[in-house]
């Protein structure tokens, strides 16, 4: 059999072959790509040479090439458009996956040659080279190469079990949100959404095979943007209900077990390696450094964030009087009542600004417009190239010279072979070392409008798609030599900041004026409303500040058990952790409940949902740097070259502190999210 994954593609910047890639690839891939790179390995630690740079480290970075093309392509298909073939071989692979990942990262022999290059390092080195052998070296110190056998045999156990594990959590999650899906038989009953809202849902529904009825899909976290608009109360109510009992209703697909089972074990392998915790084990190798230090920061901005909360909660039990109402606040009211709070206080409807959010205006005049604006980029769509699904749109990117810098894939559209949420992944890590391109994608779930119908953006989600375009121009810009620290391998606590500063264009005056405008009339965004939206800047975000740090310190409290903690009941422990924060507030649930923490449980953000706001901290700065600046442009090349350029192949703060130079200061995010004095 031809197998795609065999050779380099030849595809320009070798963007695989989706058109020739088929289930029956990925088993035979994953199996040679296991072989070869075992091979490899063996090559090196058989070496009866000193150990070198060149000699180890650099074939070490060589090694693996089949396994990381089947791995990049088999984890997006399983993300984005997955099947039952496909689930099935991602149950069968994670362990294997996990094993093999052991194989190299325990090997004793290959541990020896690192720290001998780490405990002896050749003045010769660039700054690179010597990092890169201080990172290899930590991560596997920290990963329990210097264990013996015993301890070294259990910890392959747990590492395999858990990567079932968290294969079976997101597997649950998937299920569940589609199972959960809310029916609706009237359409009276979707009064206040807007016609291409309606027509959305009518089409998941048609999808479905519900002919005449129409569907609300639930997204990742906890509620729905719909509910802003939906005035029928019931039907708010069952989809905020439908939302947190995901994974909890002690079905087939409940994951309060596999929660337990999951905490536990990365507990005891925290124990294992020297750790009092899996917080601990994991902040260890992050800016954090410990767990302390996240609860410090988290601790110190809860109490602020509740009495927002509990302030705008109270503003709400006045509109709700005022509009006649007789019901108590829950949380399926917030988003509703705010929304008329807003357009109150600030003369602002969020719902009425989707016709100026026109999806493919706000990618190529918002999005693209800004990454020219900032960093010289142009985008060209590549209408030749084949992408995995139809809905996937692939995009060739240049520097301002014109000289190539990548692709781009879009997957914007939500169904229910993709996952929640929205994310970045690379296809092809750009490094030198291997004379590698880059490809990076992005995937969102907004709601696909029927045939011929223009996609209207809510303005959550045009910010979401500046947020995952801020991850991709990270993978795109990176330029290293090494493998090892392409694009966004970097510390989990930093890897949001530059997105989190992209988001910034979304409203700058020069790039939201180019695209913000009527998807019918081409009338522009009024000024005064962008300017009344900046204004809202802190509304609403002690309800936004809560939720987020509720989720954040829910994270914590199950990753700071001990092995020795015996817990048998999700739903009390996690009522226990956020009261224990201050945090337990009805109307305002955690933004991720536990057994649908997907992040966490079956995500890369294990004791690391802190990143967000700790990479707020640079963000804000940033910001403030951006906006105090004359030039755009100068501080745009100075952010790639010294932040976004260097992908992980620096420490990211010293990264920081080069380019604004000095440490981050806290003020601008106590200000943005309302928490100061």
């Amino acid at each position: 059999m031809t197998n795609p994954f065999f050779e380099a593609s030849t595809l320009p910047y070798q963007l695989p072959p989706f058109d020739q890639i088929r289930d029956e690839h990925f088993a035979p891939a994953f199996d040679a790509g296991f072989k070869q790179h075992l091979s490899e390995i063996d090559e090196i630690v058989a070496q009866t040479d000193e150990p070198t740079f060149d000699n180890t480290m650099v074939p070490l970075e060589s090694s693996g090439a089949i396994l990381e093309r089947v791995a990049h392509v088999f984890f997006s298909m399983t993300s984005t458009d997955s099947s039952p073939a496909l689930e099935e071989l991602d149950e069968q692979y994670a362990p294997k996956l996990a094993a093999h990942s052991d194989a190299i990262s325990l090997n004793p022999a290959l541990y020896a040659r690192i720290k001998t290059l780490h405990d002896s390092p050749d003045a010769a080195w660039t700054d690179e080279q010597r990092y890169l052998v201080e990172r290899r070296y930590q991560e596997m110190t920290l990963g329990g190469a210097g264990l013996d056998d015993t301890k070294t045999d259990r910890l392959k156990q747990i590492n395999q079990r858990l990567a079932s594990l968290t294969t079976l959590f997101e597997k649950n999650l998937q299920a569940e949100t589609n199972d959960l899906a809310v029916v609706i038989d009237d359409v009276a009953e979707l009064d206040g959404l807007a016609e291409g809202e309606i027509a959305s849902a009518a089409a998941a529904a048609a999808d479905r095979g519900l002919e005449g009825k129409w569907l609300i899909t639930l997204p990742l976290f906890s509620g729905h943007p719909l509910l802003a608009s939906l005035t029928n109360r019931d039907v708010r109510e069952r989809v905020m209900r439908a939302s947190l009992s995901r994974a909890s209703r002690g079905n087939e697909h409940d994951n309060s077990g596999v929660v337990l089972e999951i905490t536990r074990l990365r507990a005891e392998r925290a124990g294992l390696l020297g750790f009092s915790s899996h917080a601990e084990y994991i902040t260890a190798d992050e800016t954090a450094k410990s767990p302390e230090n996240v609860a410090a920061m988290l601790d110190k901005l809860a109490p602020a964030a509740r009495r927002n909360a509990d302030a705008e909660a109270d503003a709400l039990r006045t509109e709700i009087e005022a509009a006649g109402g007789s019901h108590e606040l829950a949380s399926w009211d917030w988003a509703f009542y705010t929304e008329r709070v807003r357009a109150k206080k600030y003369d602002v409807d969020t719902a009425a600004l989707r016709p100026y959010f026109e999806a493919d205006r706000v990618l190529h005049d918002g999005v693209f417009f800004a990454a020219n604006l900032v960093y010289g980029l142009t985008f060209t769509e590549r209408t030749d190239l084949v992408g995995y699904h139809p809905d996937n749109r692939i995009f060739e990117v240049f520097n301002q010279d014109g000289s190539a810098l990548g692709l781009f894939l879009l997957d914007l559209y939500t169904r229910d072979s993709k996952r929640g949420g929205a994310w970045m992944n690379p296809l092809i890590s750009q490094n030198t070392l291997l004379d590698q391109p880059t490809v990076v994608m992005n995937n969102l779930n907004v709601p696909k409008p029927p045939q011929g119908k223009p996609t209207l953006l809510t303005f959550d989600e045009t910010s979401t798609l500046f947020h995952e375009f801020g991850h991709a121009l990270h993978g795109l810009l990176a330029k290293v030599t090494y493998p090892s620290f392409s694009g966004t391998n970097v510390f989990r606590d930093f890897v949001e900041f530059p997105s989190q500063v992209n988001e910034l264009w979304m409203l700058w005056p020069e790039v939201v004026e180019n695209y913000a405008k009527h998807f019918e009339t081409g009338e522009q965004l009024p000024r005064e409303i962008i300017e009344r939206i900046e204004a809202t800047g802190s509304f609403d975000q002690g309800k936004g500040t809560s939720e987020y740090l509720a989720a954040a310190l829910l994270d914590q409290a199950w990753h700071r058990i001990t092995a020795d903690d015996e817990i048998t009941d999700v739903a009390e422990f996690e009522r226990q952790a956020l009261e224990a924060a201050g945090l337990l507030n009805p109307v305002v649930p955690t933004r991720y409940s536990t057994t649908y923490f997907q992040h966490v449980f079956a995500g890369g953000y294990s004791a690391g949902y802190y990143s967000y706001i700790w990479s707020e901290v640079m963000d804000a700065d940033t910001v403030e740097y951006f906006k105090s600046s004359g030039d755009v442009r100068a501080i745009g090349e100075a952010f790639r070259q010294k932040v976004l350029g260097v992908g992980g192949s620096k420490d990211p703060i010293k990264a920081f502190e080069e380019f604004r130079g000095r440490p981050a200061d806290i003020a601008p995010l106590l200000e943005r999210r309302g928490l100061a004095g």
